[in-house]
């Protein structure tokens, strides 16, 4: 009786370990440019804690992806941001740093080539700041169904 429980708890114990290991592997295989993407798909639905999860994401994807560490200042700084989204409730707070946030994605992205695909720096006139998005059509995550819209393509990274 007791190596059947000792054998129930050591396979507990190898499901545990290996539910992390494929945890962190699902993490590495977010690239940092999609987890980018699913932060602003959720501000524009003003889904605070939505966006919250996916800063967290984006945060663990910045940190397994190699190329990131090409410029420490701007990844310290994506994280810097990326932090406050996910901790934070409040849909305005997590919009102010995703501002930031963007300027400097924007810049890593020209820098590291993040993408395989084109990516379209979109600008909102009324925040006066940019985003990055996988699609031409303009979906403004800083004002979400207020001012859906609002705003242009300012620029193409192929």
């Amino acid at each position: 009786m007791k190596t059947l429980l000792k054998l129930c708890a050591i396979q507990v114990i190898v499901l545990i370990m290996a539910g992390s290991v494929l945890a962190q592997e699902k993490a590495a295989s977010v690239s940092p440019l999609q987890a980018y993407y699913e932060v602003k798909d959720a501000l524009i639905s003003s889904n605070a804690s939505v966006a919250g999860t996916k800063a967290t994401a984006l945060i663990n994807a910045i940190k397994a992806n190699e190329k990131t560490n090409a410029s420490k200042v701007l990844r310290d700084k994506i994280l810097f941001d990326a932090e406050h989204v996910a901790e934070s409730k409040d849909i305005e707070h997590q919009r102010d740093h995703f501002t930031s946030l963007s300027t400097d994605f924007y810049a890593l992205v020209k820098a590291v080539k993040l993408n395989d695909k084109p990516v379209y720096y979109a600008y909102c006139p009324m925040k006066k700041s940019y985003w990055l998005s996988e699609d031409e059509a303009i979906k403004n995550p800083y004002y979400g169904n207020k001012m859906l819209s609002c705003g242009k393509v300012a620029e193409v990274l192929k």
